[in-house]
């Protein structure tokens, strides 16, 4: 049998989720499913979802019935989208090439990240499909530049810079002692230096050098001078922090708490898109990640304000386990239940979500 092939079983995204843990290596499922600190976060983003409830609606006229959107001058098949995640190589060994494969086979929008494990001109000369490129700033501003240049050259058409996880408590990760395997690394900042830390006993690094590097807001403005790219923001939880973003020209936001990753404690990404949308008022697009697992997620996501939601670790899962046609697999999974969702809540296309969907028990 060939170590990567769909199981029968896999029909649903939490098939991959229980398959991939039993055949990735321990490290890397703490490194992958793990989160920060207690997880309360990562866990709240899961919940969050299945409590809110839809209004059914029957003998709708769905003739024609799409899931199709214009997103930054991009015309989507669906509001899917693969989010930035790291060292596809320690998932399967054609890394990210995998995965964009999958994505081009389902019409699906991927977001490289700055720490794959594959160079991303390699990725996008062998890519079918379209690709954004997200970024971490450097310490550098130089090397910021950089990656940016690399990326507009390479031909990706967004860019998305990820702000929310300066600085990392991962508890699950340090009782393991993760370390990335021989032959992955993040190839694309070889040779970019990090901030200078400085030690002392009893300290976090954080306000020893660590936040000196850090993004800033001048940071964002600079970008988006410096750049015709869609610009978008990942890991926008505060609505103080959208109006910034949009007084500053960004085009678009990702409503993300970095799937539980960064600060503990955060509400679950489907508690923060309401009064995050409710603050936007539609100015740019909102797209939300965090928890999304079902078909039923994505409607939810639509009739709370965002345009598209991103997908983290299910790909990762999908990647693990069935490779290329896995990634695709999941997506397919994901798109079909999202049209039933939409044909029983009389939706006939992504227009028609709205919160009059979601029930109201007042």
């Amino acid at each position: 049998m060939e170590p990567f092939h769909i199981p029968p079983e896999a029909v649903a995204l939490c098939d991959y989720a229980r398959i991939s843990a039993e055949r990735l290596p321990p490290m890397v499922s703490a490194w992958l499913d793990g989160a920060a600190a207690d997880g309360v976060t990562h866990a709240a983003n899961l919940e969050a979802w299945s409590r809110i409830r839809l209004k059914g609606r029957v003998l709708a006229d769905m003739r024609g019935a799409s899931t199709g959107l214009t997103l930054f001058g991009q015309d989507l098949e669906h509001p899917l989208l693969l989010a930035p995640v790291a060292y596809h190589r320690l998932a399967h060994p054609e890394g990210e090439h995998a995965t964009a494969l999958g994505a081009a086979a389902t019409g699906t929008v991927m977001t490289v990240s700055t720490l794959a494990s594959e160079r991303i001109e390699d990725i996008a000369a062998r890519a079918q499909g379209d690709l954004w490129f997200q970024l971490y700033v450097q310490a550098r501003r130089a090397d910021t530049e950089a990656l940016v240049v690399r990326a507009e050259a390479a031909g990706y058409r967004a860019l998305v810079v990820t702000v929310d996880a300066p600085v990392k408590l991962r508890n699950t990760e340090a009782r393991i002692g993760f370390r990335l395997p021989e032959g992955v690394a993040a190839v694309n900042t070889a040779g970019m230096p990090g901030p200078e830390l400085r030690e002392i006993p009893g300290r976090s690094p954080a306000f020893l050098g660590l936040m000196d590097a850090a993004p800033r807001w001048e940071d964002i403005a600079w970008l988006r001078a410096r750049t015709r790219l869609p610009l978008i923001l990942k890991g926008i939880t505060a609505p103080e922090d959208a109006m910034r973003a949009i007084d500053l020209g960004v085009d678009g936001l990702v409503v993300s708490n970095h799937g539980g990753r960064a600060l503990d404690s955060l509400p679950a990404s489907a508690a923060i898109l309401p009064a995050v949308a409710a603050a936007v008022q539609n100015r740019i697009p909102l797209i939300c990640d965090g928890g999304i697992r079902r078909g039923t997620d994505v409607l939810k996501a639509i009739a709370l304000g965002a345009s598209a939601v991103m997908l983290g670790r299910p790909q990762f899962h999908a990647l693990a386990v069935g490779g290329a046609r896995g990634v695709a697999h999941m997506i397919t999974i994901l798109r079909a239940e999202l049209e039933v969702a939409m044909a029983l809540t009389g939706c006939r296309d992504l227009t028609a979500i709205s919160p009059e969907i979601l029930w109201s028990s007042s």
